[in-house]
């Protein structure tokens, strides 16, 4: 007979090949249990930690891969990545379609070997130059001082910007500015930057809790078909 262990999620007992032992704490919980703390923690934006009570180590990308999707370990690297950098110390690439993450350390580096000017920055993603002041996509010709008092750049992009939000059902963080989809859900979102708040209204949520009156999740972003 093979040897057993209880989960401490479901509270059946699995083999122990089919257990997951949690980095330097090795608690144990099964597999299937700890794919789905995992993803749910991801969803919402953040690493996820040993379930245990009052345990805070967190689950190591490394043992993580045999649980998680290609595509869901990558999410992973890229939440460790931004829990790792300082708040102040972020820098997210000007193009919608890339926003990568970097640090203003590494991304300075990056660009030093190939452009030189205030402000401007090569991602070290897509290769582009954006603006890290103006958080533009590079404004050729332009200093900052006179591409931020361009009200007709500011005016058109601010207005494409809203229409392309107001479209695609974007909210915008008051903390970062920078704007969030939710793909699914509950409508309790931790932006990039740490900030939290509801995706109904935008107001903050304080101590783990909602400040406003909507309603947490709806079915249609819970379920996907």
């Amino acid at each position: 007979m093979s040897v057993k262990e209880t989960c401490l999620i479901c509270f059946e007992d699995t083999p122990i090949a089919r257990m997951f032992s949690i980095g330097t704490c090795h608690h144990k919980y099964c597999l299937a249990c700890m794919k789905h703390h995992v993803e749910v923690n991801l969803q919402s934006g953040i690493v996820a930690q040993c379930p245990h009570k009052d345990c805070k180590c967190e689950v190591n990308i490394i043992t993580c891969k045999k649980l998680l999707s290609p595509e869901l370990a990558d999410v992973m690297i890229e939440r460790i990545k931004e829990s790792s950098i300082p708040v102040t110390e972020k820098v997210y690439c000007a193009f919608p379609m890339c926003s990568a993450l970097m640090s203003k350390k590494e991304v300075l580096e990056h660009t030093k070997t190939s452009f030189v000017s205030e402000g401007g920055r090569k991602c070290m993603k897509c290769q582009r130059y954006f603006c890290v002041n103006c958080k533009v996509p590079w404004h050729y010709d332009m200093s900052c001082y006179d591409y931020q008092r361009s009200e007709t750049n500011s005016l058109a992009e601010e207005q494409l910007l809203k229409s392309l939000a107001m479209k695609k059902l974007w909210r915008q963080c008051s903390k970062c500015k920078h704007m969030v989809e939710l793909d699914s859900g509950c409508y309790h979102i931790t932006c990039r930057c740490g900030h939290q708040f509801c995706y109904t209204c935008g107001a903050e949520w304080k101590n783990k809790r909602a400040t406003c009156s909507c309603p947490l999740w709806d079915e249609h972003h819970i379920i996907r078909p």
